[in-house]
């Protein structure tokens, strides 16, 4: 399968996966944990199917190890979603997401005693000042729209601040959890459709803990504007072909990423993230009309200058056409 066509999987499925999820959250803001079991069940669907052979495939790597990488795994995602219901509007979502750097490199110097280059560190702090304005200014935000009556000003900050803690705890678990999938394909050896299907499959009875909450969500689901369908000839509740396509945007994304990874260097790989993160950003503010200010532009700038210089991009650039010139021949 061709990088391009990669490429365009990853812009496509996940900058409307984003798209999709807005529009969910946008009138049920606690619907995160609807959302995160229909993408685990899907996934794990297609994967028992087309990875495990209907379950006749053994697995590579040993499931006890799967099960501690799947508890991480869970946490990470159903926190993620359902800090949406805290106040956090969804491009600050997308920019505290980014600050992964941050906890990677944290957590590495911690647990892997690892050591990094002087230009890596500064990397990190611009990243961390970024995400650090971006906080602050929606911080103010949340004030003046909530600020009705003082009592629920302050209501509305606590809920927000117990937000950030969320996607802060989030951010810190998804690194763990990479630094345990490093060591763990060191071992094993590099299964990645095999960890997909396992760290979605296994968690599902996870969800009967939050069954009251996504069940109380399918009934007002059902209770949203109904629209004409036209393959089918029938109308439906518009929040489940919301939710339906968020599903299969989410496993485009997911494939294109794997099948980018495959394909293509780590450079390119970094590249095309970092850029559809930065799309998902500017149709978040354009298409919602989601409150940015100069101030955010700039935090977000930062940001993304941060990550760049970690992954070393400008030096990479400017020695790939040295590396590929070739030699004259007498």
């Amino acid at each position: 399968m061709s990088p391009a066509f990669a490429v365009l999987l990853v812009f496509a499925g996940c900058c409307s996966n984003v798209v999709f999820l807005e529009l969910l959250v946008r009138d049920f803001p606690g619907c995160g944990n609807i959302v995160t079991f229909a993408q685990f069940a899907f996934i794990a669907l297609e994967g028992f199917i087309f990875e495990t052979n209907f379950g006749r495939k053994k697995p590579a790597i040993p499931i006890r190890n799967y099960v501690i990488m799947v508890t991480m795994f869970f946490t990470v995602s159903v926190i993620n979603n359902y800090a949406l219901n805290f106040n956090i509007a969804m491009p600050l979502h997308m920019i505290f997401r980014s600050g992964s750097l941050i906890a990677n490199m944290i957590l590495g110097i911690i647990i892997l005693k690892k050591r990094y280059t002087l230009s890596k560190y500064i990397s990190i702090v611009l990243v961390s000042v970024g995400i650090f304005i971006c906080t602050i200014m929606s911080a103010k935000q949340v004030n003046v729209e909530k600020g009705a009556t003082e009592d629920e000003s302050v209501y509305a900050f606590m809920r927000w601040l117990l937000g950030i803690a969320m996607l802060t705890f989030a951010l810190l678990m998804s690194a763990r959890m990479g630094i345990f999938q490093e060591t763990l394909y060191k071992k094993y050896g590099k299964h990645s459709k095999e960890a997909l299907f396992y760290n979605h499959c296994l968690p599902l009875p996870g969800f009967l803990l939050l069954s009251t909450n996504i069940y109380n969500h399918c009934l007002l689901f059902n209770e949203s504007a109904r629209v004409e369908v036209p393959v089918i000839g029938h109308a439906v509740p518009v929040m489940w072909l919301y939710l339906l396509m968020n599903v299969i945007t989410q496993y485009v994304c997911i494939r294109g990423v794997f099948i980018l990874t495959t394909e293509c260097a780590s450079l390119t790989v970094t590249l095309v993230v970092t850029l559809r993160k930065f799309l998902s950003l500017i149709i978040s503010i354009w298409y919602f009309q989601n409150p940015f200010t100069m101030w955010h532009w700039f935090g977000t700038a930062v940001v993304f200058l941060g990550t760049l210089l970690y992954t070393e991009v400008w030096t990479s650039v400017s020695a790939t056409p040295k590396t590929e010139k070739p030699k004259k021949t007498d």
